[in-house]
């Protein structure tokens, strides 16, 4: 069904000229927006972050593992490859207050024992080199884990690192340090502060939305995720055939696995990609595979505990990014800032700075999502979605001007791309005022995508809201005609035919009015706003039984929306940011 709500009033006279909003004294907020047909957008509901308090690890230098603790143990090198001796490495677990820390011994070796399973940052320097910092996850009791940590200057990374194969100017976009740290999760509180509620709502569901945006070449890759090798030419039967041939031979099982990740056949890969790793686990691209598969198919535990053997070898932008994918999943919001940042920071490419800005932005650091994609965009001025998840975290900070500017730039990259007017269209109905280039945009929309019934819609939408100060009969023709084709096109673009109620209510065709509310609560009997609309209808036309039972349904819908809403925000923690000069 179609999306987008206009900004709701309250306290009007109901025949006064507003499109979309409220009348006769009735204050509320509109429901969550929605898309027509197959443009809807699924809604991100991530799950609750449980916090746990875990006492400190205890630090030992170079000491042997208990066998009922975790140990952590591995040598610090320079860039040079050669093992320092006297480096600090410091040790903290995620969640928990304080830091241990420990000295590498003459041959450059640290140890931490007796720890407790979980997951923790590991670090090192000396004399003003400094390592990156790595996430090490100990899940079993009596896990070893070896991970080496490399001094380099602050900023340059060794140059066998992914990072190297970046140009001076991408290297260059990247702050080192970014102006703001995320330093734990909070409770929802009333966040944003900015605008009305339907703003509030607006902004969240946008949000989640930032979260599908796919880029431009995501087409060229089955999975859009690392470790692919390139696709193979054979055929199914071939690579089948051939297995059959050779069942226990690594190349035979790891093939034709790949082939059925990268066709989304993730079950069928799995026993495959399995096999291979049996054969050999230190292949790294079958570990890798083995992890998406992991991922694609529910178990995210197995998937992150492969990650994170890979990041222990080496240390891949490409893999942080996966690694805060899976934290996100796994409900662990602040490790996965973490990675996304550490992405960023080993490779500024597109896909890095686009998850670490939207997972700022889903979890309410608006501000900081702000930097991240203005950034971002000025790396990759001709990513769109860049621009369009910038005027998602604009708007979220109420600065509605330059919002619409963004999502007006990311439109004219790609003027046949629908996204970029979807969100200019849902911002510019909840807005408090018309926002400037979205109406000559959204007319654009309609002359290249006519059939499109969201087009119209929003087209409709956007002109309506620039004639709510002086009506001209012209356009308010115009809108009426865009939404009769927006429901012509859809039948079930319900959105479409309440405004078309709104608009005939306004003009006193109170039946006609009644008609298509009537249409749109069959459409969606969920609408609540279509429901009160029609009880002021049949009370103006004097059946007064039909219009209080169309208010009580009104009133039940929006009880239990503004519940599951409120749920929603409670599920989603916020990250609590501390900024510079700020005590942490």
């Amino acid at each position: 069904m179609c999306s987008g709500r206009a900004n709701m009033q309250s306290g009007r006279n109901p025949e006064t000229f507003e499109p979309g909003s409220l009348r006769n004294g009735l204050n509320r907020s509109p429901s969550e927006t929605r898309d027509c047909g197959c443009l809807r957008a699924a809604l991100v509901v991530i799950a609750a972050l449980m916090s746990a308090s875990v006492p400190a690890a205890v630090a030992q230098q170079a000491s042997p593992q208990h066998a009922d603790g975790v140990t952590i143990r591995g040598a610090v090198l320079n860039s040079a490859d050669k093992f320092i001796g006297d480096a600090s490495v410091r040790l903290q677990q995620e969640k928990a207050q304080g830091v241990v820390e420990t000295k590498t011994n003459a041959a450059g070796v640290y140890a931490f024992s007796a720890l407790q399973t979980g997951s923790y940052i590991l670090s090192a320097e000396k004399a003003g080199l400094r390592s990156r910092a790595i996430t090490v996850i100990a899940s079993s009791p009596g896990d070893q884990k070896q991970v080496d940590l490399v001094l380099e200057v602050s900023g340059v990374a060794r140059k066998d690192s992914t990072a190297s194969s970046l140009s001076s100017t991408q290297a260059m976009e990247f702050a080192d340090k970014p102006n703001f740290t995320v330093a734990g999760v909070t409770d929802w509180t009333a966040v944003g502060g900015h605008g009305s509620d339907s703003s509030l709502r607006t902004s969240e569901a946008l949000a989640r939305e930032t979260l599908t945006l796919k880029p431009e070449d995501s087409g060229k890759s089955a999975s859009g995720s690392p470790g692919r090798a390139s696709e193979g030419n054979e055929s199914e039967s071939t690579l089948r055939a051939t297995l059959a041939g050779a069942p226990g031979n690594f190349e035979a099982n790891h093939q034709l696995g790949e082939f059925y990740l990268h066709a989304g056949r993730y079950r069928e890969s799995l026993p495959l990609l399995q096999a291979s790793y049996q054969i050999d686990p230190a292949n790294s691209a079958n570990e890798c595979d083995l992890a998406l598969v992991y991922k694609e198919t529910g178990d995210l535990s197995q998937a992150r505990e492969h990650v994170q053997k890979l990041l222990a070898h080496k240390d891949r932008a490409d893999l942080h990014r996966l690694a805060g994918e899976l934290d996100e999943k796994l409900g662990d919001p602040l490790a996965a800032v973490h990675e996304d940042e550490q992405a960023v920071r080993l490779d500024p490419n597109e896909p890095n700075y686009f998850a670490w800005g939207s997972e700022l932005l889903l979890h309410r650091a608006v501000w900081q999502a702000v930097e991240v994609f203005r950034n971002g965009a000025k790396a990759h001025p001709k990513s769109a979605r860049m621009l369009a998840a910038l005027g998602t975290a604009l708007f979220a900070s109420a600065l509605y001007d330059e919002a619409a500017l963004r999502l007006c730039d990311a439109s004219d990259l790609n003027p046949a791309d629908p996204v970029p007017y979807i969100f200019m269209g849902k911002i510019d109905m909840a807005a408090p005022t018309p926002l400037a280039c979205i109406g000559p945009k959204l007319a654009r929309f309609v002359r290249e995508q006519p059939e499109n019934a969201l087009a119209n819609y929003l087209y409709a939408m956007a002109l309506w809201k620039r004639q709510e100060q002086s009506a001209d009969p012209r356009a308010l023709q115009q809108v009426e005609t865009l939404l009769t084709k927006a429901v012509t096109i859809d039948a079930k673009c319900g959105d479409a035919y309440l405004q078309l109620g709104v608009l005939y209510f306004s003009q006193h065709g109170f039946a006609k009015a009644i008609g298509s509310y009537t249409k749109a609560i069959e459409v969606n009997p969920q609408l609540g706003e279509a429901h009160y609309r029609l009880g002021v209808a049949y009370d103006r036309i004097g059946e007064p039984a039909k219009a209080k039972q169309e208010f009580q349904l009104h009133d039940e819908i929006e009880k239990q929306q503004a519940a599951t809403i409120e749920r929603q925000r409670r599920e989603v923690k916020q990250f609590s940011v501390v900024l510079p000069g700020q005590p942490h």
